[in-house]
């Protein structure tokens, strides 16, 4: 039976501003504003490489609805590039980069087509083998209506049948609702891939057939952890085949630190490097959230001494000038269930402080939730036993909590 083969992306963002980082130094916040760029490079160079049958893009190729004039360029060089190397582009457009933003068009090779807003189906033949690939652009940035019954269904027995769509899972919540679906609605189409965009989580929803997320090229903020590509698919009717390429060119993770019985500042740093180094190490680039762990009362009076945006600072300043870029977006602390919580310096004087307050205190500390007009109705009353546990689960979040972030 004849395969077929070909890469599943989706989500390129390509040109996102990465908000919110705004203490990196130029030359590395010019690395991280480039890594869209690179991760789409290193898509283009795979194919090159792997001389797919095809690729399909599942929407928000690009940031934003008005689409930047470097985004687009790079995007147009990519696509001649694989124009060159005789690679077909099939092209839908997400709630991003939707059909009714404004923006200076650029025009794509003729290895490339692009579905507009109405759904429809093309068909291709590779190697004996007819192949239908249905899918639909956004007229506009918000689609909230269900797509599913604009596409046709599957009848050719033979022939393999892709649907792409960019749109969310009916019911999560989880982001924003657009062109929603069930699995079961994808199921009744009886094609044999479903190639979905939107989500950046890669997660693979059903197997037989299978419905895909692919996830984002490269991650854009510290909710996106882990590495991001495409898939690289093989397919032949009633099976697939699924391999994972990744393409991040800076890599949003944590990093865990183990701080038992510290009390020297220069061991805590030499734990802080080995953690950053493996990390380095297997993965390049990154952006890091460091988390301490096992901190006890001996290592907690250590780092007491001194701000944390200080630890914090220096930590960054060790990494400055080494390559591949690592940035330290925060420090983050778990203490040990063992720790006195009476602790030394400002948490030991906040702690005591609450640990005075009565009923009464508790009360005018809380009285604007339980006041409030619209959410007190919801609300029970709270007992003096409520009023201990608030105050004990304060406590223990003070000194449990010590975050220094962006």
């Amino acid at each position: 039976m004849t395969s077929i083969r070909f890469f599943h992306v989706a989500d390129l963002h390509l040109g996102s501003p990465f908000k919110g980082i705004t203490s990196m130094p130029d030359h590395q916040l010019k690395t991280l504003r480039n890594s869209t760029f690179d991760a789409f490079q290193t898509l283009i160079q795979s194919a090159v490489q792997e001389k797919p049958d095809f690729i399909l893009v599942v929407g928000d190729i690009y940031d934003g609805e008005d689409r930047s004039l470097r985004a687009q360029h790079k995007f147009q060089q990519g696509m001649e590039v694989l124009n060159e190397h005789q690679i077909p582009v099939f092209i839908c457009h997400g709630n991003h980069d939707h059909l009714g933003g404004k923006w200076t068009r650029f025009q794509l090779s003729s290895n490339v087509h692009v579905f507009q807003k109405k759904t429809e189906k093309v068909h291709i033949r590779i190697r004996q083998q007819d192949i239908y690939i249905s899918g639909f652009s956004y007229k506009e940035r918000h689609v909230k209506e269900s797509m599913i019954s604009s596409y046709s269904e599957a009848n050719d027995k033979e022939a393999i049948h892709i649907g792409m769509l960019h749109g969310s899972l009916a019911g999560d919540k989880t982001h924003d609702v657009y062109a929603p679906f069930t699995k079961d609605e994808l199921i009744s189409k009886n094609y044999d891939y479903w190639a979905l965009g939107h989500i950046h989580k890669r997660q693979v929803l059903h197997m037989e057939p299978p419905i895909v997320y692919s996830g984002n090229i490269q991650s854009r903020h510290r909710n996106e952890k882990g590495p991001k590509g495409f898939y690289d698919v093989t397919l032949t009717k009633g099976d697939a085949q699924l391999t994972f390429i990744p393409t991040s060119a800076i890599i949003y993770d944590q990093v865990i630190c183990p701080c038992n019985d510290i009390v020297h500042a220069n061991e805590w740093f030499e734990v802080i490097e080995v953690a950053i180094e493996q990390f380095r190490s297997k993965y390049g680039a990154g952006v890091l959230e460091v988390k301490l762990t096992e901190v006890n009362a001996n290592t907690l009076a250590m780092l007491d001494g001194t701000p944390m945006d200080e630890w914090l600072s220096m930590v960054r300043e060790t990494q400055e000038m080494r390559d591949p870029l690592i940035w330290v977006q925060s420090i983050s602390m778990e203490t040990s269930k063992t720790i006195d919580m009476e602790s030394s310096g400002l948490t030991d004087n906040v702690i005591s402080v609450m640990g005075n307050w009565d009923t009464k205190d508790w009360k005018e500390i809380v009285r604007d939730v339980y006041q409030h007009p619209r959410m007190s109705r919801f609300m029970e009353t709270l007992t003096e036993e409520d009023y201990k546990t608030i105050g004990r689960k304060a406590s223990e979040f003070i000194q449990k909590e010590l975050v220094v972030k962006e």
